[in-house]
């Protein structure tokens, strides 16, 4: 369905019964995710819990009214909030997703029941780290100027940011599968003007290191062994200032771990509800 939250019209779906908790998940991949990825790891919740999914502001299928802040995006969460009609909700987000679900844990902290976080990074250091991590890899060969290109958010229009992705994204994976990775990139939808704005706007001043400590919520941090972009040590941060939270480290997986151990992920998941829940 299609509804307007803040002057913006979101592309939504909800999965799972009335009267359910209600859990709101935030894509990854500002200006390339969509809702496709947390229908596809949080639907299965449905029977206990009432998901909501959606293409943020300027992602997917929804309309792009900039800004596409961090501030904005979580605002649009507490809106997909109140259009539920609740008063608490759990919050969950991967690799960019989760700098928005943290966001919104600190900014709306009396609305978040639970926080579920997916390979992700409580600053921007993870970027100098993936710089790293791409030169010390030989999966690939890497086109620096294209790198740099999409990193800084100098990406010339649609076409342009599909094929960027497309030369890196076998960097995100356990085991490259060309085949999978050729299914994800045509499969996507990609919008560069959001994308653009994250990495020019956005991830330089993106720090919530400090903030962190003031959220209470139970939290479940997950995160892929071998991932690249936001490598287990930045879990291992997170978890460290976020009093009650919890880590999980999915040994086979890359930056994907709700996908390439799809089972444990949701056993994880599932045991972390049913703490949290009771």
């Amino acid at each position: 369905m299609r509804i307007t939250i803040n002057e913006n019209e979101l592309n939504v779906e909800v999965l799972g019964a009335e009267g359910l908790p209600v859990l709101i998940a935030h894509h990854g991949g500002g200006g390339i995710g969509s809702l496709s990825e947390p229908k596809a790891t949080f639907g299965p919740l449905s029977d206990i819990l009432r998901v909501v999914v959606f293409d943020a502001r300027g992602c997917g299928l929804s309309e792009g009214k900039p800004p596409f802040s961090h501030a904005q995006w979580a605002a649009d969460i507490d809106g997909l909030r109140e259009w539920m009609g609740v008063e608490q909700v759990l919050v969950a987000g991967g690799s960019y997703g989760g700098f928005i679900a943290m966001e919104y844990a600190i900014a709306y902290p009396d609305r978040v029941q639970a926080m579920i976080l997916r390979d992700t990074s409580a600053d921007n250091s993870n970027l100098a780290r993936a710089y790293e991590n791409a030169r010390n890899q030989n999966r690939i060969a890497i086109d620096w100027d294209n790198f740099d290109r999409y990193w800084k958010g100098e990406i010339r229009d649609d076409e342009d940011l599909k094929a960027r992705w497309a030369e890196i994204i076998p960097l995100y994976d356990f085991e490259y599968d060309p085949v999978e990775a050729k299914r994800r990139v045509d499969a996507g939808i990609y919008r560069h003007e959001a994308h653009n704005w994250c990495f020019q706007h956005n991830m330089p001043v993106y720090d919530l290191r400090s903030q962190l400590p003031s959220v209470r919520c139970p939290t479940l941090v997950t995160v892929g062994r071998t991932d690249w972009v936001t490598p287990v040590s930045y879990a291992e941060t997170i978890v460290s200032l976020i009093p009650n939270a919890e880590l999980v480290v999915f040994e086979r997986s890359g930056h994907s771990p709700q996908i390439e151990e799809f089972d444990k992920f949701q056993a994880v998941m599932r045991a972390f509800l049913s703490r949290v829940l009771e």
